[in-house]
């Protein structure tokens, strides 16, 4: 791993059986490799359907490699996520990697303010601390008090995408992932989120992001990788 970085993305490849169509493969990309630095902040660049959402997924562990490694600092070690024992990987997203989807997905019945500091207390931060940095980041992304002690799973998709931001950045992540962390967002909420990662990436997280939003990723990301270039063409 290269020195100073805390994700380093060396030769991977990734297809997919389509079991319904015979198990035909479907090869998406291959010989994908970049580092990150603590303080970078990185956007996917591609069309749609290129495979952003799935490299990113790749990065978190929810979707396997064909080849290559993906080597994350975790702490004083260095763990390769494309072949690490599910159990590493919940413990580096504990700690080291957070990922803000675009979809929240939640237990219903849990209060929206349980919502958010769930990753905070994950961390072994004190609960009262954890409240009041959930309290805050609601307040900030405009969140109605009213609203803390309901379930988030009936809100409206705009709402849940600020609980959800608001979940993401309540415990503090050497490492995130961003997938369109501004869609569905009207100009205030997107102005504030821009901000959020601005102040993230200023104290020296390294952040990866899917960004449509042209603005906001001219405004925080320092870096762009062009997955395009990866593609893998059908025969």
């Amino acid at each position: 791993m290269i020195d100073g970085s805390i994700l380093d993305v060396r030769n991977i490849a990734k297809d997919f059986t389509l079991h319904a169509q015979g198990g035909a493969r479907l090869a998406v990309f291959a010989g994908v490799g970049f580092t990150l630095a603590p303080g970078d902040c990185l956007v996917l660049s591609g069309p749609s359907g290129i495979g952003k959402s799935t490299l990113m997924r790749m990065i978190y562990g929810n979707f396997r490699c064909q080849s290559g490694e993906i080597l994350v600092r975790h702490g004083d070690e260095v763990i390769d996520v494309a072949n690490a024992h599910p159990h590493r990987i919940l413990d580096i997203r504990r700690t080291t990697m957070g990922y803000v989807s675009q979809f929240l997905r939640v237990i219903p019945r849990v209060a929206t303010l349980d919502v958010v500091m769930e990753p905070a207390l994950a961390q072994g931060i004190p609960a009262t601390e954890a409240r009041a940095r959930a309290e805050l980041l609601l307040a900030q992304l405009r969140i109605p008090e009213s609203l803390w002690g309901l379930s988030p799973v009936t809100f409206s998709g705009g709402e849940q995408q600020r609980v959800n931001l608001a979940r993401g950045f309540a415990a503090r992540y050497p490492l995130m992932l961003l997938d369109e962390p501004t869609a569905s967002l009207d100009a205030k909420n997107r102005e504030t989120v821009i901000e959020m990662i601005g102040a993230a990436r200023d104290h020296g997280t390294a952040i990866i992001g899917i960004f449509h939003d042209a603005d906001a990723r001219a405004q925080v990301c320092n870096r762009a990788f062009d997955l395009s270039a990866y593609a893998v063409k059908a025969a």
